[in-house]
């Protein structure tokens, strides 16, 4: 499914390629999120003595309100976040599969290519071997690059724009969740919306994680990057 209205602008000003990781450059049916998300439900149950429905509910209330639940607990917690991102991302890699056809219509992109990820560049690099696209991005701006202030926040992308000279009006934000998109679309980003398949359902995920938006902050939707990017508008 590729989604597009005839007002919704097309990809062929685009230089600056940035795509989000989990969920979007692997389908979120491979389910390794959802290996993090049960570990950091474990995190959560080991810091605040909660049972586990009740800790899960805490970590999807940080998710929704801090970005990530990591922000949330630094900020209501004060745990050390590089102890929290090896203890969440000691997962199995191998749901990740190879991924040429993706792999390589990426390759042939005109321009740069960035990921912007609210993980650390450990995880980003272990998806990527598997996808075999260990050399594919210029670069993996993660989440202490970001100084520990993640996406959807301003200046998680003020950061990454200026670190590596980016307009915003040359650029295009690929990512699975509409409120990531909301910054890109107001300083001028193309924008596109990475979706499960509409038969996609999963006991740990929340409905808002899935949600499709249809708000002018989400110019394209697809369930199957590689070929909106073959097709690409």
């Amino acid at each position: 499914m590729n989604a597009l209205s005839p007002s919704r602008p097309s990809l062929s000003h685009v230089t600056d390629w940035v795509f989000d990781l989990d969920n979007t450059l692997y389908p979120r049916s491979c389910n390794l999120f959802a290996q993090i998300d049960v570990r950091i439900t474990h995190y959560v149950m080991g810091l605040t003595q909660l049972a586990f429905e009740e800790a899960r509910d805490l970590q999807k209330t940080y998710y929704r309100d801090f970005g990530t639940t990591l922000n949330g607990l630094m900020h209501q917690h004060k745990v050390d976040p590089d102890h929290f991102l090896e203890t969440v991302h000691a997962i199995d890699y191998s749901p990740v599969a190879p991924h040429p056809d993706l792999v390589q219509v990426i390759r042939e992109l005109p321009g740069r290519k960035f990921i912007l990820t609210n993980g650390d560049t450990g995880h980003a690099r272990a998806v990527l071997a598997k996808l075999g696209g260990a050399d594919l991005f210029e670069h993996v701006h993660d989440i202490r690059a970001m100084t520990f202030v993640p996406k959807p926040h301003k200046a998680a992308y003020d950061g990454f724009f200026a670190r590596h000279d980016i307009d915003p009006a040359k650029a295009v934000m690929f990512d699975d969740l509409e409120k990531n998109l909301v910054v890109p679309h107001e300083v001028g980003m193309a924008t596109v919306q990475v979706v499960a398949g509409p038969d996609f359902a999963h006991e740990q995920v929340e409905a808002w994680e899935l949600g499709r938006a249809s708000g002018p902050h989400v110019h394209h939707v697809t369930d199957d990057l590689a070929r909106f990017l073959r097709e690409r508008p």
